[in-house]
């Protein structure tokens, strides 16, 4: 009996010794991912720094769009006589020349 406690207690001994191994390596690199994620959670990368900016783009560019429509609305209605209409269209319009620099112009393809 007590030769098979002795061999069990040998047997357990062997194998936490790659247990204790591997925790005692992962705790060492632990401080280095935390400041590896750190910084990749800390910086952006060129691609979503693109993706972030073509998406404000377009989210202005469809802003401008239905300045135009809502813009075009209202002077139909200002011709038609409503000064409030005219009131209105005066101030979208206003808005579309706020919004219009925050767009950039496409150059044009040649032909």
């Amino acid at each position: 009996m007590r030769a098979y406690s002795a061999l069990l207690a040998v047997a357990g001994a062997v194998m936490l010794q790659g247990c204790i191994a591997s925790t005692v390596l992962d705790v060492a690199t632990l401080p280095v991912k935390v400041a590896g994620r750190a910084v990749d959670l800390a910086t952006t990368s060129q691609s979503e720094a693109d993706q972030k900016r073509g998406r404000e783009i377009r989210q202005r560019e469809e802003r401008l769009a239905q300045f135009e429509r809502q813009y075009q609305r209202e002077m139909r209605d200002c011709q038609d006589g409503d000064r409030r209409a005219c009131e209105r269209a005066s101030s979208t319009y206003a808005e579309m020349q706020r919004l219009i620099p925050s767009i950039p112009v496409e150059p044009e393809q040649p032909r």
